[in-house]
This record gives structure tokens, sequence and C-alpha cells, in this order.
């Protein structure tokens, strides 16, 4: 593996990676404040593109690496467009209780 390919597969690691702290602040904070759809919308439109092209290429790094943004943007905007209601039950369903506990004692703060 040379140079090139190791920058290449460590841009897709973090580009990747980006996603997924905002898609667990959205869940635990039960808030969607200041997501933007549109830039959502772009970058999921962006990396669709990227992932036919390495499907039409058979390039595995930006299928996986992109298959995974692709993921995370549609579960980010559909948590933007999700009802309070439903954020409450996904909260509820995939966060560990450790977590809910500690998202509830910051939400207190908050309102103080």
């Amino acid at each position: 593996m040379d140079y090139i390919q190791i920058i290449g597969l460590a841009a897709a690691f973090f580009t990747t990676l980006a996603n997924i702290p905002q898609t667990y602040k959205i869940i635990k904070e039960k808030n969607t404040d200041g997501i933007s759809s549109t830039t959502y919308t772009i970058l999921l439109v962006g990396n669709a593109l990227w992932l036919t092209y390495g499907i039409m290429n058979a390039d595995w790094p930006l299928i996986i690496a992109n298959s995974i943004t692709v993921a995370t943007c549609i579960t980010i905007l559909a948590l933007n467009f999700s009802s309070a209601k439903t954020m409450g039950i996904i909260h509820e369903k995939i966060l560990p209780d450790a977590v809910k506990k500690e998202a509830k004692k910051t939400k207190k703060r908050q309102k103080r």
C-alpha cells in the first residue's frame, strides 16, 4: 500500500466518521435545533453520487465509506423531520441507561 492509498483511506475514514457524533448528539438530546436540512440534503446527494461512482468502479473503500455516510445523512434528515414523540422513542430504544440519565441531568441544568 503506497502513501496515496493511505491518504485516501484516512480521508474516507475521517469523512465517514464526521456525521456520527452529530447523529449521536441529536438522539441523546432529542433536539435538532440548528441542523440545516439543506446542508444535509446536499451532503446526501454528493455522497450518494460518490457511492454510485464507487460501485461503478468497484472501489470498495469508496463504497463502504459513502454507504455509511449516506446512512448517517439519511438518519439526521429523518430525525430533523421527526416529531418529538418519535425522537423520544428513538432516544429510549437506542441509548444506554447511563447516557439517558446524563442527558436528563444536562437538560435540567440547561433549564436553570
